[in-house]
């Protein structure tokens, strides 16, 4: 890490998608066995959140990281930026994650999930002040955020605070969007270290591969998984120092460490590197709008989140989950995350948006589209049920 010298492994253990059982609850003793497995063959950063598997993420993370091994790595957890609605309430959620996480100190802490609108509305309530005395007395002892905003919005917050590092969202099919690669070598740029999270989109880009895909990974000389291109690209930028995966299959975490100690910054080809981009190019044909993140048709007058639109739709049609990007699109576009609700079905056709964009994509048009896949009579009960899961204040 740049500010402080930790030495970091480039491999981090996410606790977002941890092994569950039949009912939904974490499989405790397997989790466990896995977290410790990866902290025994290297991994020495582990995150975690307040609203992670319903809120069980972290005192489970307690248990586990017990008989030693929370000497042996650096946590990671984050202040839930969006219930919070007090500068004393920062306080009340940092001491609640102490006692949960079993522990005196958190040696990364993040405000959660950072957008522009969220990050003045925390700067009004003394956020910088809860960070600069939670590091004084020793409750923190690195403040961060992670971001899923816009680019602009990225760079004006990283300017904002003397932040230690960020988290950011970044794959091959994100080198435009939210933070980008312009965010991350910005960040860089400023002395942060970088930690990346959604290195495959959840798991998207590892499994299942769209047969059109296979067969380009197929044509290189050195055969690989595409979790394992996947990460190898993340992993050929210089400016990242950890990448996060939520390795929840005994198989994903032997092959991650593997990956992790092979890996290093520039180290693709140009011919991989231009197998990369044909790959990518290939799921944007697959992608039902064309829309690059660029945020250009931004802001649109009745306020809906256009990119955001077309990446859960896009999402949807690439990888076929209903479920989990009719859950994403109630919860990021319904103001689950604070905020006023942004959904397609806001638009009024004005055509503004049309004007600005590098795509010339026909954006009414397909919002409707947007409208009819991801809406529909229960998105009002999608809605109230994202909120519910990432608004429990409780702190038993």
């Amino acid at each position: 890490m740049p500010k402080n010298g930790d030495e970091l492994s480039v491999l981090g253990f996410g606790c977002m998608r941890l092994p569950v059982k039949e009912d939904g609850t974490i499989d405790e003793e397997r989790a466990k066995n896995q977290v410790r497995y990866a902290i025994d063959n290297g991994v020495n950063y582990v995150d975690t959140a307040w609203p992670y598997h319903m809120g069980a993420s972290e005192p489970f993370l307690g248990r586990a990281l017990a008989d030693g091994y929370r000497e042996k790595v650096k946590l990671a957890t984050k202040l839930p930026s969006w219930m919070v609605e007090s500068r004393e309430e920062m306080d009340k959620f940092l001491n609640a994650q102490l006692e949960k996480l079993n522990t005196d100190h958190i040696d990364y802490y993040l405000i959660h999930s950072l957008v522009g609108e969220l990050w003045d509305n925390l700067e009004k309530l003394g956020v910088a002040d809860f960070l600069d005395k939670a590091k004084a007395d020793g409750r923190i002892i690195n403040a961060g955020f992670s971001f899923h905003g816009s680019n602009s919005d990225f760079k004006r917050i990283v300017d904002t605070y003397d932040w230690d590092f960020c988290q950011i969202q970044y794959n091959f099919l994100d080198e435009k969007n939210q933070a980008g690669t312009e965010g991350l070598e910005y960040a860089a740029s400023k002395g942060l270290g970088v930690i990346i999270m959604e290195p495959l989109r959840g798991g998207k880009l590892a499994s299942p591969v769209p047969s059109a895909v296979e067969e380009i990974w197929d044509e290189a000389p050195v055969k690989r998984t595409a979790a394992e291109w996947g990460l190898r690209w993340v992993w050929n930028h210089p400016e990242v120092t950890v990448v996060l995966s939520g390795m929840n299959e005994e198989a994903h975490i032997e092959e991650n460490l593997k990956v992790a100690g092979e890996a290093y910054p520039n180290s693709l080809t140009e011919t991989e590197l231009q197998l990369v981009s044909r790959v990518e190019q290939k799921y944007r044909e697959l992608m039902k709008a064309g829309c690059t993140g660029c945020r250009y048709c931004m802001p649109c007058p009745q306020g809906v989140d256009i990119p955001a639109c077309f990446e859960v739709y896009n999402n949807l049609h690439m990888f076929g989950d209903e479920d989990m990007a009719k859950f994403m699109y109630a919860g990021r576009l319904g103001g689950a995350l604070g905020g006023e609700p942004a959904f397609a079905s806001l638009c009024v056709q004005c055509g503004d948006c049309m004007e600005k964009c590098p795509q010339h994509l026909d954006i009414p048009t397909l919002l409707e589209s947007v409208v009819e896949d991801l809406e529909g009579p229960d998105l009002e009960q999608r809605v109230a049920m994202a909120k519910q899961i990432l608004a429990d204040k409780s702190i038993d």
